[in-house]
């Protein structure tokens, strides 16, 4: 599945609140290694850069598109800066990690019984793993995504389609409080205002939960799911007051340190 990084970016500042609230409650350390898993585009790389001005910061993810856009950022342009393209399913670090950030990125990445105790496993002592995921697949947006793939004229070609499965909060914490000194966990809803309507909300969901759907169809067959899905948008987000669409978002935090 392809990605693009120009589709993505057209929410930065949405998507990048999240990162901010994750590493703000990073327990406070020096960090010298750091390492930014699905960097995507580079704004979380950015922020967190920020939160550790003097770490040897490495960026990864496995889209070359994403990847070059974060080679282009200029405040990337710095020595203690590696953009890299790398799977997260088998990265391991090079030396031990003081911070390992995944900002939206683990979602898509199977079998996080294992994948995370890996990760917690390139820490170093003291260290954190900080994790963001969406916690969103109950909402409108992605009810309707699997809906319109089981009736549309489409169906058979999602027969077997799955997406990694998510997990809940309880999961991430009996997973690894074993492994850690601490483990937090808390799950926020962010309202996005989207200036542009229903349409607004599509635009979102294709720099994200769309692309996987889109992937399984032909270029035809795109833009009819595509206007199915912008029909049950409007139904399901309707304009508030000021013409703006109110994109409810719950996301799901962890932060374990070692």
């Amino acid at each position: 599945m392809a990605w693009s990084a120009t589709q993505y970016s057209l929410f930065e500042d949405e998507r990048t609140r999240a990162v901010r609230d994750l590493l703000a409650a990073v327990p406070p350390r020096p960090v010298r290694h750091a390492t930014d898993l699905g960097c995507g585009p580079g704004n979380s790389t950015e922020v967190l850069l920020q939160r550790c001005p003097d770490a040897q910061v490495t960026a990864l993810d496995s889209d070359k598109d994403m990847i070059d856009k974060a080679r282009d950022r200029k405040r990337l342009h710095i020595p203690r800066v590696r953009c890299e393209i790398a799977d997260i399913s088998d990265w391991s670090a090079p030396e031990p990690q003081d911070l390992i950030l995944a900002n939206a990125s683990l979602q898509w990445v199977p079998d996080h019984g294992s994948l995370y105790p890996h990760l917690v496993r390139q820490l170093s002592e003291g260290g954190s793993l900080a994790v963001q995921t969406p916690d969103n697949l109950d909402e409108p947006a992605h009810r309707q995504l699997r809906d319109i793939a089981s009736r549309g004229p489409w169906a058979e070609k999602f027969a077997g389609f799955q997406l990694p499965p998510r997990h809940n909060a309880a999961f991430y914490y009996d997973l690894l409080s074993p492994l850690c000194a601490r483990v937090d966990v808390w799950r926020t809803t962010y309202h996005h205002p989207l200036a542009g309507g229903a349409e607004a909300v599509v635009e979102w969901f294709k720099g994200s939960a769309l692309r996987p759907y889109l992937a399984q169809l032909d270029a035809e067959d795109q833009q009819s799911f595509l206007q199915m899905y912008l029909q049950a948008m409007q139904q399901d987000y309707p304009a508030a007051t000021d013409g703006k669409v109110l994109l409810p978002f719950p996301r799901l935090f962890v932060i374990a340190t070692r």
